[in-house]
């Protein structure tokens, strides 16, 4: 049975936050097959945030497990669909 996680985020995404907010995304990794990412409080989300979403795929795919965003804050929303990354 595969384990599950959910990490939500209450800061922005931005590189003031991208250090701890990478520790905390690979290590709830470490400890589920799929993680779910809550993004539905994040006011703010910049280039670093991008990076670590993408490094969080990746590093998914890599390790053969699953991330999902299962809930967008509107700026989260809006920045994925600007990027073409929805």
């Amino acid at each position: 049975m595969a384990s599950e996680n959910r990490l939500s985020f209450v800061d922005d995404m931005t590189i003031y936050n991208a250090m701890d907010q990478k520790q905390r995304l690979m290590a709830a990794l470490a400890e589920a097959d799929v993680l779910e990412l809550d993004l539905s409080q994040v006011g703010e989300i910049d280039t670093a945030g991008l990076q670590l979403l993408i490094l969080s795929k990746r590093e998914a795919a890599r390790l053969n497990k699953a991330v999902t965003i299962v809930a967008h804050s509107p700026a989260v929303r809006q920045t994925l669909d600007f990027c073409q990354l929805a």
